[in-house]
């Protein structure tokens, strides 16, 4: 029996240590080189596949001073208004959550784009302890190894816009006919007000929801100044 948990204790921290390293470098790599793709990107398809749809995936990296600063901030106003201060987790909003939650059946969530980045380049989709803590600890790489404005590049870069569609530029030209360089502060502001759920809420198809998410950020981004400054 001793014999056995020494060689399950070795396999383990054989395991643990390839894990490190293997995150770390992964970590490293994608902190200068495109991201090909996402795990989100190969379980939609999937299921694509599965439900007997047509297959699409529409994605097109570009670099961050190719996407318009007006959907860099629109995203920050939207999802993450504490970006540039906090190092990954915003506790006050974790806490404001967790208060809300508790006397709502609709929950609401407090992820932070540092969060959001770790999850979608690096984990798969669902609600587990794992996962999340799995997710805080690629936060926490990228938030030491990466620059906010890479955060930024990659998060905008891989986040899912549409059915099938992902990232700023595929989505610029998938609903305005342009790049994502040129939105304006609407357009912007409309395709971060459809992030909560994208492949529900639709920049072409705009309903009373989704119009008032729009105009409450372009408010938060005249309080901002209308230019997000690193």
């Amino acid at each position: 029996m001793k014999l056995f948990l020494r060689k399950l204790r070795n396999v383990l921290l054989k395991f643990l240590i390839a894990f490190l390293v293997i995150s770390l470098l992964s970590v490293l790599i994608f902190r200068w080189l495109p991201v090909p793709f996402t795990p989100l990107m190969l379980t939609r398809c999937v299921e694509q596949k599965m439900g007997g749809k047509q297959l699409i995936l529409k994605y097109n990296w570009v670099s961050l001073d190719k996407i318009s600063n007006n959907l860099q901030l629109a995203v920050v106003c939207s999802e993450d208004q504490n970006f540039l201060g906090h190092r990954g987790f915003d506790f006050g909003a974790i806490e404001k959550a967790m208060d809300f939650n508790k006397s709502h059946k609709a929950k609401r969530g407090a992820s932070t784009i540092s969060q959001q980045t770790a999850k979608n380049l690096f984990l798969w989709s669902g609600r587990s302890w794992l996962r999340k803590g799995l997710e805080a600890y690629f936060t926490f790489l990228i938030e030491c190894c990466w620059s906010k404005q890479r955060i930024m590049e990659v998060y905008l870069n891989i986040i899912e816009m549409g059915d099938g569609v992902y990232g700023s530029e595929m989505a610029a030209q998938h609903f305005f006919n342009k790049s994502s360089k040129t939105l304006l502060n609407s357009e912007a502001a409309l395709l971060a007000a459809t992030l909560p759920n994208p492949r529900i809420l639709i920049a072409t198809h705009p309903g009373q929801y989704l119009r008032s998410r729009q105009e409450w950020i372009l408010q938060q981004m005249g309080l901002w100044g209308g230019v997000l400054k690193y």
